[in-house]
């Protein structure tokens, strides 16, 4: 008879995303899952397997709650440009956010850490700046039709922009300890929607 399990996998879960959030993934041990989890290695490997897979399983786990969160600010009926313009700005918000910054983006993170030489892990980071960029590309061709973007302008091209722009605050507001570069950069980049 198969034994039930003693633990939350979805609760375990989340507390392996905090972890290799704070701390990253090299420098996240098995030991310390077990620890910080706290449930049996063995329970782990059978329930995550390795702490590669663990690791890729946390990362989309972030990515959906953060795209569907994307898909609802940016996809509300009515004007489509202050949404966008919004989104950009609780980046940079967060990005110098003292809670939020140490942390950065796991995406972001992964791309830094893991991409160069994990080709599922930079898979998983390329799929989740698609969505990113798809989300950002539909609401701006939805801006331009209700005539809030320039027609001139290509959607395509300022959402991959922002996209960029995006990761970026993330990637400096993390070791900066000047707010001001981040927000002036965000601001800048809005211009481009005028």
């Amino acid at each position: 008879m198969a034994r039930t399990k003693e633990f939350d996998p979805d609760a375990a879960l989340g507390a392996a995303l905090e972890l290799f959030w704070r701390r990253g993934y090299e420098a996240t041990s098995m030991t310390d899952l077990v620890e910080h989890l706290g449930i049996g290695r063995a329970s782990l490997y059978a329930t995550f397997g390795n702490k590669h897979d663990l690791y890729l399983k946390a990362l989309e786990r972030y990515d959906r709650a953060g795209h569907g969160t994307h898909v609802r600010e940016l996809s509300r009926p009515g004007p489509a440009l202050p949404a966008v313009r919004a989104l950009v700005r609780r980046y940079a918000d967060e990005a110098t956010a003292d809670d939020l910054r140490r942390n950065g983006c796991f995406v972001t993170n992964t791309a830094a850490e893991l991409a160069p030489h994990d080709p599922a892990a930079a898979r998983r980071v390329e799929r989740s700046w698609d969505r990113l960029e798809t989300v950002l590309h539909t609401a701006l061709v939805r801006a331009r039709e209700q005539g809030e973007l320039p027609a001139d302008r290509d959607p395509l091209t300022l959402a991959r922009m922002l996209l960029v722009l995006l990761q970026g605050l993330r990637l400096v507001g993390k070791a900066s300890t000047d707010p001001a570069r981040v927000r002036d950069a965000a601001e800048q980049a809005l211009t481009l929607l005028d």
